[in-house]
């Protein structure tokens, strides 16, 4: 098949592109900078330039597709305050894409997050998002256009990502609390530290990807999740041990201080399922945990920048 990816350059995206070639698959990759075009070509990948606002060339590349694996999300605004500007345009180019799919029965897969699913308890595939108007839950709303797709003639799908997609060179939301730490002199986590994280290596995401746009039913929900919560005090006495600091307690009324923006994030306890996604498409994680991937140190070898 022919597959066409936006984000196809990005860390889930330079994984997914491989997956899909050495499947047997073709890839039309999206790239917006000579950078992006480079690296796509090295992978065996065909370029398509443009951004995701350029709505005609997503509707073309589109057209001339078998399917459509849609990873593209503006984080660099998203998370500078500008959330509900990426979200917007995350829609349209759904939007663009389900004119381009409908009638086709094609694939259209298209990635999202856990964020908020089912607060304090755990979320299953089944668990549907309160879209309460607010920017984050955009998002969502956009997710569940996509799944209503499947009503046009679409075999659309919609994998749910781990916030943390770990492995080597990742630089975020690990690398951010390892560059904190190293920044304030201690390891920390938020009260006890009990509140869990899921998370996945961006290598076995990259696998569901391709499962789901070979597999999945029209309509279905996936979730990229390996460990359904890794506990937050023990990602931060891996992180201590290494960088050889004390792990402390951060008071809740203190997270904003000590971790800017991110305070938010580790105070909610998101423990996420896979059971779902692991029987329908017969998906098995086989890469490191995220406290083993931690442990092998490469997180500890990039620079402060990313703080």
């Amino acid at each position: 098949m022919r597959f066409f990816v936006t984000g196809a350059s990005g860390w889930i995206g330079s994984a997914v592109v491989p997956e899909l070639i050495d499947a047997g698959h073709q890839v039309v990759g999206l790239a917006r900078s000579d950078a992006s075009a480079e690296a796509l070509t090295e992978a065996g990948a065909e370029v398509v330039r443009g951004t995701v606002d350029d709505l005609a060339v997503l509707r073309d590349a589109a057209v001339a597709s078998d399917g459509v694996i849609h990873l593209a999300f503006k984080h660099d605004i998203a998370f500078t305050g500008d959330f509900q500007g990426a979200a917007e345009s995350d829609r349209r180019a759904v939007d663009t894409f389900g004119e381009a799919l409908a009638g086709s029965d094609r694939p259209f897969v298209l990635a999202s997050g856990v964020a908020g699913l089912a607060p304090g308890r755990v979320a299953t595939e089944r668990s549907t998002p309160a879209i309460d108007g607010s920017p984050v839950s955009m998002r969502q709303a956009t997710a569940r256009k996509a799944l209503d797709l499947a009503s046009r003639g679409v075999r659309s799908s919609v994998v749910r990502l781990s916030p943390t997609c770990h492995g080597e060179g990742d630089q975020g939301f690990m690398a951010t609390l390892v560059a904190i730490a190293r920044a304030k002199g201690v390891s920390g986590h938020i009260g006890d530290g009990a509140t869990r994280w899921p998370a996945v290596h961006r290598l076995d995401a990259a696998r569901l990807f391709r499962l789901a746009a070979e597999q999945a039913p029209a309509g279905t929900v996936l979730h990229g999740v390996a460990e359904e919560g890794v506990a937050i005090r023990d990602i931060a006495e891996v992180i201590g041990r290494h960088l050889d600091v004390p792990v402390v307690s951060v008071a809740p009324d203190r997270a904003a201080e000590h971790f800017a923006w991110l305070g938010a994030f580790l105070g909610l306890d998101s423990p996420v399922s896979n059971t779902l996604t692991r029987e329908l498409l017969g998906w098995e994680p086989t890469r490191p945990g995220l406290l083993e991937d931690l442990d092998k140190g490469h997180y500890f070898r990039i620079a402060d920048t990313v703080a």
